[in-house]
């Protein structure tokens, strides 16, 4: 099947034209464009080199501005705004919102903590107490290195992490209380 089907496509091949010949004589056209110098290859290689030197000019010059601007414009700047710094160490303090919820959870804690078990109590105290160990010691080491933003991070997270561990109990024994299914 193949050799008739490529016995009609030489056939139909063979019948093709082998020779085009133009609508126009296109040799006087191109005798004009041989004689006529063309643009040189410098021209363009110039034009490129400027457009390179106007865009690095043009961001550096931004970058410049963006960089160096210190004082942002004054309508830009809402004017009841307060700026604290926010590290910790012997110098610094926990803000009075972050006091009021750590009182107000650990009041509850301790309510919550009188439903457990002795065991669970036990357990939770045990842990509640290794984090403020490492808050004391995270304390101390920024009292070294006040300016450490590791140390300060790693302090604010076991803060995050003893409110966690607090408020968790107080769900655990809620939902412990809670039950019907017994």
């Amino acid at each position: 099947m193949n050799d008739k089907h490529e016995d009609k496509l030489m056939s139909d091949a063979r019948r093709l034209a082998t020779r085009i010949s133009p609508k126009r004589d296109l040799w006087p056209d191109i005798a004009t464009a041989i004689a006529q110098p063309g643009r040189s290859r410098w021209t363009s290689m110039l034009a490129q080199a400027a457009a390179v030197i106007l865009l690095v000019g043009a961001s550096s010059g931004v970058t410049y501005l963006a960089v160096y601007d210190d004082q942002p414009p004054a309508e830009f700047m809402p004017p009841n705004l307060t700026f604290e710094q926010a590290s910790f160490g012997g110098q610094y303090q926990l803000g009075p919102d972050f006091q009021d919820a750590r009182s107000n959870l650990a009041s509850k804690l301790d309510r919550e903590l009188t439903r457990l078990s002795p065991e669970a109590r036990a357990g939770v105290e045990e842990n509640l107490q290794l984090i403020r160990n490492a808050i004391n010691d995270i304390n101390g080491a920024l009292e070294q290195e006040p300016d450490n933003a590791l140390l300060q991070e790693l302090l604010l997270k076991t803060y995050h992490q003893e409110l966690r561990v607090m408020r968790d109990v107080g769900g655990l024994t809620r939902s412990v209380m809670s039950r019907n299914d017994i």
